[in-house]
């Protein structure tokens, strides 16, 4: 029998929603059983400055001595011990939860709670059990407030959460369990999110270099006289982009009606290296003032400021109504120019990173559309542009379709992963040898 079908040999109805049915030996209790606030508060600084988040749990925030984050006063700093619970009062409906693996502080904000003397407890079976979506929820519905941004678990709401227990032997064998797992599933993760990084890398490689070399090595090459470009066909023209393209040609004006209704990209909405964009549908009374570039199929929007983002995309496909933020200079290529090929000169790492070089300002690094007008740009003669444009077309689609299958397959690991924890931890699936009531020996997967 496969580990997903091996299930223990009784079980009873906790009478908990969010648990279901659970072992038939494992204890129903509350939180208030379990747990007590720990209470003591730093005196010194000098601890390790604990974080909280729904992404990691329990975190170092920094190496450097928690004085650093600390204005004026101590006072409310909390005092952690490995094995705490800590909670993110206000995002704890988020998840933002998880067991402490070493001592430390942490903000007045949190809750902490250990273990009561004589409980069962291993933290690290609590830390995946309080973070698996259902008990998230449950964290949620005891929350107050009357939005999320608002919610906040009190420490009397989370003692009154109910929750079943397999006794502390059990637990640390599922820990353990989990451990393994979890970590062999975590690298076959990160050994595919390595391909699509690689991958991700070849594409921008393989642009860069036809977009500035062509598809015949055989030609004769010269210096360009631009730095960055370095040695190009021969026969190739360099020109401005201004000489070629046009810059934020179309404009909403401010007697737009106010009822006009349109879909809005910000920058915040273009992701460097993704295909497409998120749109946001409003009408143009509502609209933030920065909603005024008009796009049109062809164009290559190019982010202005916080350049750092490399907010860039090309606008592929037909498009009614769309609008982008002011924030954008929006590049339509003129006649001599085929479309694809621009789109994909422009997305390159060589006028990408040499926007950036030209931008100002250190926290909010910012450049214009005179500047990114006078960057110079290669023009082959338009049947090269159309040749370099089909073939990136096919190489770039075959790519992309290898990171698809790379991230469905993260995706699906994930999920497993997810499901998985959930399963193990809330006893739908027994790991451990029966035998009696519930004692354990060994993993149920290993047996002879």
């Amino acid at each position: 029998m496969t580990q997903a079908h091996v299930r223990y040999d009784a079980y009873k109805d906790s009478g908990i929603e969010w648990l279901g049915e659970v072992p038939a030996h494992w204890e129903v209790t509350r939180n208030k059983d379990i747990f007590e606030e720990r209470g003591d508060l730093s005196i010194s600084g000098d601890e390790t400055l604990l974080t909280v988040s729904h992404i990691t749990g329990v975190t170092r925030r920094s190496e450097k001595n928690v004085n650093m984050f600390m204005a004026e006063t101590m006072e409310g700093y909390k005092l952690c011990q490995t094995g705490d619970l800590i909670i993110n009062t206000m995002w704890a409906w988020m998840g933002a939860l998880g067991t402490a693996n070493e001592a430390g502080i942490c903000s007045p904000a949190y809750g902490v709670y250990r273990p009561k003397k004589h409980t069962h407890y291993n933290h690290k079976y609590f830390d995946y059990l309080y973070r698996t979506p259902h008990a998230v929820t449950e964290m949620t519905k005891n929350s107050k407030g009357i939005v999320s941004s608002r919610l906040r678990l009190y420490p009397k709401d989370f003692f009154q959460i109910q929750t079943a227990l397999p006794d502390e032997t059990e637990q640390t064998a599922i820990a353990a369990y989990l451990d393994t797992k979890t970590a062999q599933l975590d690298r076959k993760i990160e050994l595919l999110g390595q391909k699509a990084t690689q991958y991700g890398k070849l594409k921008q490689s393989l642009i860069n270099e036809t977009v500035t070399c062509g598809l015949d090595k055989t030609v004769a090459m010269k210096n360009s006289g631009v730095e960055w470009l370095g040695e190009v066909p021969a026969h190739w023209d360099l020109k401005r982009v201004k000489e070629v393209c046009d810059i934020n040609k179309s404009t909403l004006s401010e007697k737009t009606s106010p009822s006009y209704e349109f879909d809005y990209v910000d920058i915040g909405s273009v992701t460097y290296g993704v295909k497409g964009f998120i749109k946001e549908r409003m009408t143009f009374d509502v609209a933030p003032s920065r909603a005024k570039r008009i796009v049109q199929k062809g164009d290559t929007i190019i982010s202005t400021v916080r350049t750092y983002l490399k907010a860039i995309a090309s606008i592929d496909e037909e498009v009614s109504n769309l609008i982008v933020s002011t924030g954008f200079a929006v590049i339509s290529p003129r006649k001599t120019m085929a479309n694809k090929y621009c789109s994909y000169l422009l997305t390159s790492n060589c006028i990408v990173d040499e926007i950036c070089v030209l931008s100002t300002g250190v926290s909010y690094p910012a450049t214009n559309a005179t500047v990114i007008g006078d960057l110079f740009f290669l023009v082959p003669p338009i049947s090269e542009q159309h040749a370099i444009a089909a073939y990136l077309d096919e190489k770039i689609a075959h790519i992309d379709r290898i990171v698809a299958t790379l991230n469905t397959q993260i995706d699906k690991l994930r999920e497993l992963r997810k499901t998985l924890i959930n399963d193990i931890v809330t006893g739908k699936i027994c790991i451990v040898e029966q035998g009696g009531a519930g004692a354990l020996t060994r993993p149920a997967t290993e047996r002879g």
